[in-house]
């Protein structure tokens, strides 16, 4: 993240002056059997966390400590992690993480689409003194000071300001492609195009919205209520609210780039092949995702229990992990982890191979089993003997298989 010559007193201020709003309530139907029971913001992710953590996280170190998290789908796992890891603020001094589930509150209907996710909460806009929203997803994994993104957007003088990171063109069918002008104002959007126009591109890249926007309050309010009134929208930020907000008001984009003007660090967990990967990648000796910068801590419900445990130290017989993350409480007996994530209390019985994979809590993985870049859900128990990664066909005859070879058992 590039310093753009703001003080911290004038951030801290905007900061202050900020309301952010985490859209939280979606399914996240590309992750298929990973969100039967869950929403997607409620994903364990890197062996400890969530992925909501990683937005929450940026607000409370860009300091926004006023948050409201917009819940529906399948909520009660993640309503339970926030109200363990996240009530620390301090109501005295108007800090808060509010959940705001579906209520019906504007008509008979549930969310209908995240604008109207937002339309619906207007009430809380009203309750708290503030000038700037913070608009958020809440199911990406990244690690972004927001008072650099509302001092673009001030210094700008911008309506509206959309964060932006460069991405394959190839991937453009999977987000909201913008063009931006000399002076990084927004002047055309199309959302999820099978190819943009060639010359929106730079070389093989061509810059996608990351579901951060960053409003102005009135500017909000007006054309949510203006939204809402058309019977016609799909009252979704990207299809309907943006494109009109380019037509009228000044909409600029802020890119999230490093100092050398390389895309920074953002994951967009689609599916399977990319949650899988985005948890391999913390394991790299060098991640771009540092997990372990106390400048920049990601924070997460932390419960009680034991610290993990590696035993018997024999021949054919030894408990051990290489480049592996492992979550508290878990107990590797006699089996050997390579290249793989634990969340917590894992339980690995004698002789495993465990490969490349990522081993949600709970699981129980049976004596002798052999896994490879598999993802085994939460609470699940593997038989004794059995093999996954090593027989595609034989995969795909008993489990769902990703493109790129990822099993899922659940």
């Amino acid at each position: 993240m590039r310093s753009r010559g703001l003080s911290q007193r004038f951030v801290s201020r905007l900061t202050r002056e900020t309301l952010a709003l985490v859209l939280a309530g979606g399914r996240g139907s590309r992750l298929n059997g990973l969100t039967d029971n869950r929403s997607k913001p409620a994903m364990p992710f890197g062996g400890k966390y969530r992925i909501i953590d990683f937005p929450l996280s940026n607000c409370m170190n860009s300091g926004i400590r006023r948050v409201g998290v917009l819940t529906q789908y399948k909520s009660h796992s993640l309503i339970k992690h926030l109200l363990q890891g996240w009530h620390f603020l301090s109501g005295e001094f108007n800090e808060f993480i509010d959940i705001l589930p579906a209520q019906q509150q504007k008509g008979s209907h549930w969310y209908q689409g995240t604008a109207d996710a937002v339309f619906q909460n207007l009430d809380i806009l009203s309750n708290h003194a503030h000038e700037y929203v913070l608009v958020l997803g809440g199911d990406h994994v990244y690690k972004m000071d927001y008072g650099e993104l509302l001092g673009f957007h001030v210094n700008q003088k911008a309506d509206v300001t959309l964060a932006t990171v460069p991405i394959p063109v190839s991937e453009s069918h999977r987000f909201g492609v913008i063009r931006l002008d000399s002076e990084l104002r927004i002047v055309e959007f199309i959302e999820k195009p099978s190819a943009p126009p060639p010359e929106w591109a730079c070389g093989t890249h061509c810059f996608a919205s990351m579901g951060v926007y960053v409003f102005n309050r009135d500017c909000l309010v007006h054309y949510l209520t203006e939204d809402a009134a058309r019977p016609e929208s799909s009252h979704d930020f990207g299809h309907d609210v943006i494109p009109r907000l380019l037509a009228e008001t000044r909409v600029m984009g802020f890119r999230f780039i490093t100092a050398d003007g390389q895309s920074a660090y953002w994951r967009d967990i689609g599916d399977l092949d990319a949650y899988w990967r985005s948890n391999m990648e913390l394991i790299e000796v060098i991640p771009e995702c540092n997990l372990y910068d106390p400048d920049w801590p990601i924070w997460t419900a932390t419960e009680q229990g034991p610290p993990a445990k590696f035993v018997f130290d024999e021949p054919e017989r030894r408990g051990m992990a290489l480049n592996s993350m492992i979550a508290g409480g878990c107990i590797i007996s006699g089996s050997v982890i390579r290249d793989s994530i634990l969340c917590r209390n894992v339980r690995v019985e004698d002789g495993c191979a465990i490969e490349q994979s990522v081993i949600l809590p709970g699981a129980r993985i049976g004596r002798g089993c052999r896994l490879l870049r598999a993802v085994v859900e939460e609470g699940v128990v593997v038989p004794d003997e059995w093999i996954v990664g090593h027989d595609p066909g034989h995969d795909e005859a008993r489990y769902e298989r990703s493109p790129g070879g990822v099993t899922l058992i659940r």
